[in-house]
């Protein structure tokens, strides 16, 4: 192991200060990006550090207006506000019109444009942009093993599976049954959770990336990486996803057993940090290794500590808040851009997908920003100053 809680624990927190400095550069490279990043969306990585201009396609286009949205929250200037309601109605004519929505990042694209329009400002069309797509999300929902199909049309055999990603996308179906009343869309995603911490949970407390469940018994089948650097190593972006999807889902369920899971996954990913406190994309890589890093799996472990730490007790949020804000440093520190003239991004050293001999990705994104991870080093500055009242 790379790290104990004790060395750890020795090293520099990020302070009001430090946060505040970096939330500062921050709106100062999103204000710069809204002229061009307004009507359209920041490719998913960037290309030399830059950010290229889209439509709203992929995956990762609710991650950009999320940004916004923090930023008006922080800065309180309508400027921002009239930029993320111009991508909310691009949202709504997106799942109106089922454009690239074949698969479950709903709550990805939804939770973080449109549920969060509809929280900080009331916006009627928002909220039925939002409900269109968990009812959309909600049809991908296989009763034989109970679980959300990430990939592919549904049903399809060959994509009968789910990935350790979709813990953030649960959020959209628990904000759906809390406006409409409607409990069914919030069991669903707990029967989701069920399913999948029972297979991608590893003995030793690491997590697959992709689980297949038999299409016949609704079992589960068995598990390999899509991302990872091999079926039985842990990819840490995945591990980080496990991190703040099993804090999101106790926030709406408080079920206790939940909080050894968390504990489980987070251990995990902390001890194997290497020593710097930025993880390489998978943690079959440690210190000295000449593999790319990737900062926005730091960031998402650290929104969910921060998330996680309010349900704990003393000693446990001390830990895990303690954790949160030593790796915190060491982002803002190694990876927060303050630079326009770098990067029209926020974090650095990100990976999309790195190649390997038994994932199936082709290198994309190396070392450079992803609009995920922008935001959630965007969430995790909020979460740093503010008591902040989530999107998700």
């Amino acid at each position: 192991m790379a790290q104990t809680f004790d060395t750890l624990m020795k090293y520099p927190a990020a302070d009001e200060g430090l946060v505040r400095e970096a939330m500062e550069a921050a709106i100062g490279i999103v204000r710069a990006d809204l002229p061009v990043f307004t009507d359209r969306f920041p490719s998913s990585n960037s290309f030399h550090g830059f950010y290229e201009a889209t439509e709203n396609v992929e995956w990762t286009t609710g991650f950009w207006t999320g940004v916004i949205w923090l930023a008006y929250e922080y800065t309180k200037d309508d400027t921002f506000k009239e930029a993320a309601c111009v991508q909310v109605d691009s949202f709504f004519h997106r799942i109106e019109n089922k454009i690239d929505v074949n698969h479950h990042d709903m709550g990805f694209l939804f939770s973080l444009s449109c549920v969060a329009a509809h929280k900080l400002t009331g916006n009627e069309k928002a909220r039925q942009a939002a409900l269109m797509a968990a009812n959309h999300l909600a049809g991908r929902y296989r009763e034989k093993g109970k679980f959300l199909q990430a990939w592919g049309s549904v049903g399809e055999a060959a994509e009968y599976r789910l990935i350790i990603d979709c813990l953030l996308n649960l959020p959209l179906l628990y904000w759906a049954s809390e406006t409409t009343g409607n409990g069914q869309y919030a069991h669903m995603a707990e029967n989701h959770i069920r399913t999948a911490m029972k297979c991608i949970l590893r003995e030793d407390d690491s997590t697959y990336h992709t689980y297949f469940i038999d299409m016949e018994t609704g079992k589960p089948s068995y598990g390999v990486t899509h991302q990872g650097n091999r079926n039985n190593s842990a990819w840490a972006r995945g591990q980080a996803w496990g991190i703040y999807g099993i804090a999101l889902s106790f926030h709406y369920l408080k079920d206790e057993s939940y909080i050894r899971l968390f504990e489980r996954v987070t251990d995990f990913f902390l001890c194997h940090l290497p020593k710097d406190l930025i993880p390489y994309w998978d943690f079959d890589f440690d210190t000295g290794s000449t593999e790319p890093r990737d900062s926005s799996a730091a960031a998402i472990a650290v929104c969910g500590m921060l998330e996680m730490a309010k349900y704990l007790d003393a000693k446990k949020a001390e830990k895990y808040t303690g954790a949160a804000k030593r790796i915190l440093y060491a982002l803002i520190q190694a990876c927060g851009n303050r630079e326009p003239a770098k990067s029209n991004g926020l974090l650095l050293h990100g990976t999309y997908a790195r190649d390997s001999k038994e994932n199936t990705c082709k290198n994309r994104g190396v070392d450079e920003c992803n609009t995920w991870g922008d935001y959630f080093y965007m969430e995790a500055l909020t979460r740093s100053l503010t008591d902040w009242e989530m999107y998700w």
